[in-house]
């Protein structure tokens, strides 16, 4: 026996209150104190008590859509525990419940949370209503634009908890009636290092996953300093199109001016670092720590450092710290550790809030946001991320996002980040890709040269027949929503954008050829990084034609990847090329001294097997 003499109020009121609707011990209470006989073995009474009542209840269910389609992945949060679960596949649950009669808190991206009582004993049918944000301003919305045009409907695709924002594939187009187009220049580059990661691991590649323009900047191809009048430099050719006899490519390389570290601008970086219970994994919190350690490398006496985090912490972790006192930053790097929600809202304010408090005037001002994505308190969904990332957008702060994880990552939400907050976007698999971001291509992350930039071409009808946008997809709601503007980008010093565009001409070219008078002309709309003041670049693209193999290794490169996104996405404009036909265009361009390119001839030969594996699967299936 075990007598133990408590001041009052020290026995929770509902654990007394329990006791003595149980009738488990008498109980005498006085005005000052409290007595428990036998305590120990009524303990062991009541916890045996709620084991059998806790998980008697079985409580399941669907989530739908207003079209009655089923919702994968919808948070599902109990009232009696606040434990959190998720719909499957098909929009089905099914929980263990203590209690017959219960409320659940219903929560997906893109609808509207809500809260149901529900009873146990009843299937539940939950149906979602969509969440309609109020109309977008007249701005920065597309990431490319062809006017009075509208792409037919996808569906959104998701793998494991992994989202991904539907896309819809750039169309043909008639230059006849739709002369001009344009579309969004930036620096982001993390499709590739994604797309590496599935097939790494020998899994489809999610089609939505699947950005062309990222992937051919991942390589930066053939960068030309611009002269010392111009912020970038121009080169175009034409050429026959390596998946389609029919047709022509044109090449567009532009490179931006290459900024001398010597004359940069001080940098004021406030690194915001998701800490989560979700980061506990190594490719996740710890390869973040590594990758910051990396970066902490290229500081310089000038440059300032702050630290906020969210998680089972959150807030200032390291206050404004000159770019000199690296080992103070990386002691506070490697303290770090992971646990708790994930209060991204909290923590993306934070950081702004430090970001404007240490602001250079004319300096680089720069939160680096490292996460999985997975935010699951606070405001959460893609629009609502859209319009708090919004609000910062006229403060000359800029948002690089650095994407982490598997399972559970969230490409959409760090994506609309990332582009709304006029910044960049990369996704880290390795310590060898934070390595190649983080230091070896460190002024072209942090650095910008330009901003808001966007390029439009106008081609002549009597040579271009039709064409498309290899890459620069738009997102289905963005094409639902938007005013028909493009979204201008971030450029970072010293990118060389390549860029496809897939031309049916009037008439076809098989040998070498100029025409002496340009084919199309092309603007390009830029501000500079600390005013917001328009800059426009003009230049004729000549009508230059070569046959393929008589290209430069770096255009037949470029279109080499442009071919593999294509296969891996199964487009329909590139359904009668080859594996083989890919294979042997990026084995006779690479570049053998380019590790990066080395590596792309081994991501071929995996994602050929893996892709014809799945073509079996699909035929020996319909036989059964």
């Amino acid at each position: 026996m075990a007598w133990i003499i408590m001041e009052e109020g020290e026995i929770p009121h509902r654990f007394i209150s329990f006791l003595n609707k149980k009738r488990l011990l008498p109980i005498a209470c006085s005005v000052t104190k409290i007595y428990l006989l036998k305590i120990l073995p009524v303990i062991w009474i009541a916890l045996c008590s709620c084991l059998q009542v806790r998980g008697q209840y079985y409580l399941r269910g669907e989530i739908r859509d207003e079209q009655k389609n089923p919702l994968s992945n919808v948070r599902i949060r109990l009232a009696s525990s606040e434990y959190l679960y998720y719909s499957g596949n098909m929009g089905g649950f099914g929980i263990n419940v203590p209690r017959s009669m219960d409320t659940i808190t219903v929560i997906a991206d893109g609808f509207y949370p809500s809260t149901i009582p529900v009873n146990a004993d009843k299937y539940q049918t939950i149906v979602l209503k969509a969440r309609f944000a109020p109309p977008p301003k007249p701005t920065n919305r597309l990431l490319s634009l062809t006017k009075n045009l509208y792409p037919e409907m996808r569906e959104r695709w998701t793998v494991d908890a992994e989202t991904y924002s539907s896309l819809v594939e750039n169309p043909f187009v008639q230059a006849d009636k739709f002369p001009e187009t344009g579309f969004a220049v930036n620096i982001n580059k993390a499709s590739y290092s994604n797309i590496r990661r599935f097939i790494n691991m020998e899994n489809i590649v999610p089609p939505d996953a699947i950005r062309l323009e990222e992937m051919m900047n991942y390589f930066n191809l053939h960068y030309t300093q611009p002269g010392d009048d111009s912020m970038f430099n121009y080169n175009s050719i034409i050429s026959s199109c390596p998946w389609n006899a029919e047709h022509e490519l044109l090449y567009l390389n532009i490179c931006a001016k290459k900024a001398m570290l010597d004359k940069i601008p001080p940098a004021n970086l406030v690194f915001l670092i998701d800490v989560s219970g979700s980061m506990d994994l190594p490719n996740r919190l710890p390869l973040l720590k590594s990758a910051f350690g990396l970066m902490v490398n290229n500081l310089r006496q000038i440059d300032t450092v702050s630290i906020v985090v969210y998680g089972g912490v959150n807030g200032v972790w390291l206050g404004p710290t000159c770019g000199t006192e690296k080992k103070k930053i990386l002691e506070s790097i490697a303290q770090l550790e992971a646990g708790g929600a994930t209060p991204g809202e909290s923590g993306i304010r934070a950081a702004y809030r430090l970001a404007k408090s240490t602001f250079i005037k004319g300096g680089t001002n720069r939160v680096i946001l490292a996460t999985d994505g997975d935010f699951n308190v606070g405001e959460q969904s893609e629009d609502e991320l859209n319009n708090l990332i919004n609000s910062y957008r006229s403060s000359d702060i800029y948002l690089t996002c650095l994407g982490v994880g598997m399972g559970n990552y969230k490409d959409s939400k760090l994506e609309v980040l990332a582009n709304r907050g006029k910044g960049n976007f990369a996704y880290l698999d390795n310590e060898k890709e934070a390595e190649k971001v983080l230091m070896e291509e460190f002024a072209q992350t942090i650095y910008a040269v330009a901003k808001e930039a966007y390029i439009q071409i106008g081609f002549d009808p009597a040579i271009v027949k039709s064409y498309r946008l290899i890459g620069f997809d738009n997102k289905l709601i963005a094409i639902q929503d938007s005013t028909n503007e493009i979204q201008g980008g971030e450029i970072g010093s010293g990118h060389s954008l390549m860029s496809l565009i897939e031309i049916e001409p009037v008439k076809m070219e098989t040998g070498p050829v100029t025409h002496p008078s340009p084919f199309a002309k092309l603007w390009m709309h830029y501000q500079l990084p600390v005013d917001t003041t328009g800059h426009l670049e003009e230049y004729d693209l000549p009508f230059v034609f070569k046959p393929f193999n008589d290209l430069p290794d770096y255009y037949r490169f470029s279109a080499s990847v442009a071919l593999f996104g294509g296969l891996l996405r199964k487009s329909v404009y590139t359904q009668k090329a080859t594996w083989d036909e890919l294979a042997l265009i990026a084995k006779s361009s690479y570049d053998p001294n380019d590790a990066s390119q080395t590596e792309y001839l081994d991501l071929i030969d995996k994602a050929k097997k893996l892709y014809h594996k799945e073509k079996k699967k699909k035929k020996t299936s319909k036989v059964e």
